[in-house]
């Protein structure tokens, strides 16, 4: 059970267990403990590595779409394709020009490299009945959910938005980033390139 948990987080948690497995294992023992204690470490120490060299899959989560219909993220697909999916909201002025600047130039990335967008706001339920319009009137041409209720975010761990995922062809996730800066589209789609052509990506 302990390792299956592990499994669903992402590598700094398990990089945080282990560091507290090692502390303890380092505390004075005795002699004859002392043995047993190390050996258990080191079957710990493998078990974590062993779990977070393995990459992170989406967690299935109800969302909502911008007109209040419920979705799952199990529809978060693209056959064979990478996805981009995108963590934003309507009163973050750097998610709306990342978003923005995506849908210039997401025709072209998709006839490149077939690459499929959602854009899961997380406005709560005060802000949630102003995505629609809010997005209907920018045109944006990727698919928008809503996670209105932040599970799909806490699954995540995201905490500050804009945070972009990338994921590969059988929806694995192999690359996150925070915040956003000019000309950050250049690198999400080099990436993107690079899964196609069958190469491995990392953070």
């Amino acid at each position: 059970m302990y390792l299956f948990f592990c499994m669903k987080r992402k590598f700094t948690f398990a990089s945080k267990i282990l560091s507290l497995t090692l502390v303890r294992n380092l505390k004075p023992a005795s002699p004859k403990s002392s043995k047993m204690k190390s050996i258990f470490g080191i079957l710990i120490l493998f078990a974590v590595l062993s779990v977070t060299a393995q990459n992170s899959t989406l967690p299935t989560i109800d969302l909502k779409k911008p007109d209040g219909s419920v979705v799952s993220t199990d529809s978060i697909m693209n056959p064979g394709k990478p996805i981009i999916v995108s963590f934003w909201a309507t009163w973050c002025k750097p998610c709306v020009k990342e978003l923005t600047t995506f849908a210039e130039v997401y025709e072209e990335w998709q006839e490149e490299t077939g690459v499929k967008l959602y854009a899961i706001s997380i406005d709560d339920s005060r802000t949630f009945a102003n995505v629609s319009s809010f997005v209907n009137g920018r045109d944006w041409p990727f698919e928008v959910l809503c996670d209105p209720n932040a599970d799909f975010k806490r699954a995540m761990n995201v905490n500050l938005v804009p945070h972009t995922f990338i994921l590969d062809k059988d929806r694995n996730i192999v690359w996150q980033h925070t915040s956003f800066s000019e000309g950050g589209e250049l690198e999400l789609i080099e990436l993107i390139r690079k899964l196609n052509n069958g190469e491995t990506i990392s953070e």
